[in-house]
């Protein structure tokens, strides 16, 4: 078994952890994680003493990397996770995933909850086939190009949006996919939890110049007539 883990974590219910990442935090000499304090809360959460711990994120990713295989590369057992969710799933991670695979050192990766997954069944919407593609670029002209990659397929389609421009994002994908039926998962499995499903112009309308409080999901129907206003 790898002595380097790559470990999901809730993304809002605590509950979801499993037994299988609770070992490995427990077991772990060396955590490398986005936030330490946020780490540090879920492990003082299961009573877990706090092992050695370092920020791993964007912006010294190189460094610490480096640091992290010379860790376990020395026989420590060693946990990458991110704030919630997976690492490496529009969080850190990635680099240090693929520069472990480059190094031929093995890692194990411990599932558990993800927002994609739970988006995805949250929306109603088709599962048998889908895309997810993180989060969407910001100006107004990248952002419909990024929907504009996408419209003649029929998958379903997930991002991840800033709660800040949620609105903006629903009215670009209205305007370049059509009125399509989508959905807005808002605080997924956490107290507040809300999805709104509906059609992307009514959506749109709806959150245009609205505050959202919490992490937001979207959920988009693929280019399909079943899943489409006729006009």
């Amino acid at each position: 078994m790898a002595n380097f883990k790559l470990v999901a974590t809730p993304i809002g219910n605590l509950g979801d952890l499993s037994t299988r990442a609770l070992d490995a935090f427990k077991n772990a000499q060396l955590i490398a994680c986005e936030d330490t304090r946020r780490t540090w809360q879920l492990l003082a959460h299961f009573g877990i003493p706090r092992p050695e711990m370092v920020s791993y994120r964007q912006g010294n990713e190189e460094t610490i990397g480096e640091r992290v295989l010379a860790a376990v590369r020395a026989g420590i057992e060693t946990v990458l996770c991110s704030d919630g969710g997976y690492p490496a799933i529009s969080d850190p991670g990635y680099r240090l995933m693929r520069l472990a695979a480059q190094q031929g050192i093995d890692y194990e990766v411990i599932p558990g909850a993800s927002a994609v997954d739970v988006a995805l069944l949250a929306s109603a919407l088709p599962t048998s086939s889908f895309t997810f593609r993180g989060f969407p670029p910001r100006g107004p002209g990248a952002l419909r190009n990024f929907f504009r990659e996408d419209a003649d397929k029929e998958h379903t389609l997930v991002i991840y949006e800033s709660p800040f421009r949620t609105g903006a994002t629903l009215q670009a994908a209205f305007e370049v996919l059509g009125d399509r039926e989508a959905a807005v998962c808002i605080e997924l499995t956490k107290l507040h939890e809300r999805v709104r499903r509906g059609y992307l112009s009514e959506l749109a309308a709806e959150f245009a110049n609205k505050p959202i409080k919490g992490e937001v999901a979207i959920a988009i129907a693929g280019a399909n007539p079943k899943f489409m206003r006729s006009v």
